[in-house]
């Protein structure tokens, strides 16, 4: 049985604010549907940080061990 599944939606570009500067940026929305009986919350949120973190920062991959 699933316990988990991700949604990874496609990159599309999307203005956003950075530095009070509206900037073009690639954008993707990450979707986890969970199951609560075996899976808490905190511990969902922090797996879709990492995996957050992982994209924005792929070299970090092969410098953490």
């Amino acid at each position: 049985p699933q316990s988990a599944i991700l949604g990874m939606h496609a990159i599309t570009k999307r203005a956003v604010v950075v530095d009070d500067q509206i900037v073009i940026r690639p954008m993707m929305y990450l979707a986890l549907s969970y199951d609560h009986r075996i899976i808490d919350g905190k511990e969902a949120v922090s797996f879709l940080v990492k995996i957050k973190e992982a994209i924005e920062n792929p070299e970090r991959l092969l410098l953490e061990v």
